[in-house]
């Protein structure tokens, strides 16, 4: 029953100690206080047979030590190793790298590109519950948004957050695939993986994209890249005198280069061109890195307390038991 048990608080056995001394002064105690009553002879008296009442008037006594014996093991906290488990543990840090620059405000996608990409990206994350994950945001420039983390209620925050504008227009698909390589190279994890998702051509930024993807593939990270909007042309909102107005522009992403981002890192690209293809897009990626869940058989500890508990408590009401009934003083 008791295989395998180790202890959780070992040091609280060094209490049994106080056992000897409490011994000590019972059987000191007993020695001293006899009764004795004025007879004419002694004989008689020895030759009287031993009651079963005086070989057990130490009982009370035996079962107060072994009360308190069973307590100090409940204090030790004993817990079990016996029971293994099969658990599935994905080990995978990604971080989205996510292009917000003013063309990501097309209404090909409902209401439009960025607020598309980021209700699909939220679903993603909520459901990648075993993953560390980190959110990198770029335009003319990159920034890290949100460092990787397994706190899923700041990370869905921040996506919330998001918005054309927060900094200088353009696409710098370089600096925004170094930025997420910088913040993913140092994890130790089983797998590192970058979904960069952008709707235009690297026009800014100081690191070329296939740069970046050349250091993504020195640390062994994946990169899967998502080309964002329509075939052909998309009504973008264009501010007039007259208010917004919507204007059919041609829609241009450098498709080649994201090809061959994901080519040099081993990962895959993918062309969204409206809203239930980004899903089915996301659903794919979440498939392909679970495929690199490993299974892992581990040792759950359980508390195992409660049996030296009921005992200790068992002989405790058995030793009061014994004294207000049996072995009762004569005050």
């Amino acid at each position: 029953m008791f295989e395998g048990l180790t202890y959780k608080n070992p040091d609280f056995f060094y209490l049994l100690l106080v056992i000897i001394p409490m011994a000590v002064w019972y059987i000191f105690r007993h020695k001293r206080n006899t009764a004795s009553i004025q007879v004419s002879s002694t004989a008689s008296i020895f030759k009287a047979p031993k009651t079963l009442k005086h070989y057990s008037r130490h009982l009370v006594f035996l079962f107060q030590m072994l009360a308190i014996a069973f307590f100090i093991v409940v204090l030790a906290r004993p817990q079990s190793s016996s029971n293994w488990e099969n658990v599935t543990t994905e080990g995978i840090d990604i971080v989205i790298a996510l292009d917000i620059s003013s063309s990501m405000l097309a209404r090909d996608f409902s209401p439009n590109r960025l607020e598309a990409a980021k209700d699909v990206a939220m679903k993603f994350i909520s459901g990648r519950k075993h993953d560390r994950m980190g959110l990198v945001i770029f335009a003319g420039e990159a920034f890290t948004q949100c460092p990787l983390t397994t706190d899923r209620a700041v990370l869905l925050n921040m996506f919330k957050s998001i918005v054309v504008g927060m900094f200088e227009d353009g696409t710098a698909i370089g600096n925004g695939l170094a930025t997420a390589v910088n913040r993913i190279k140092d994890s130790d994890a089983i797998s590192r993986v970058i979904i960069l998702l952008t709707d235009g051509e690297n026009n800014r930024g100081e690191i070329a994209p296939l740069t970046a993807a050349e250091i993504a593939k020195t640390f062994g990270i994946r990169v899967y890249t998502v080309g964002v909007g329509t075939i052909g042309t998309a009504p973008y909102p264009i501010s007039t005198p007259y208010g917004i107005q919507m204007q059919n522009m041609e829609v241009k992403i450098d498709e080649e280069v994201l090809q061959q981002i994901s080519a040099i890192t081993g990962g895959q690209y993918f062309r969204a061109t409206n809203n239930a293809a980004l899903e089915e897009i996301y659903k794919e990626i979440d498939a392909l890195e679970k495929s690199k869940i490993e299974v892992k058989e581990f040792s759950r500890k359980s508390e195992e307390f409660m049996p030296f508990a009921i005992a200790g408590c068992l002989a405790l009401a058995i030793s009061l038991l014994f004294r207000i009934t049996i072995f009762r003083s004569i005050p």
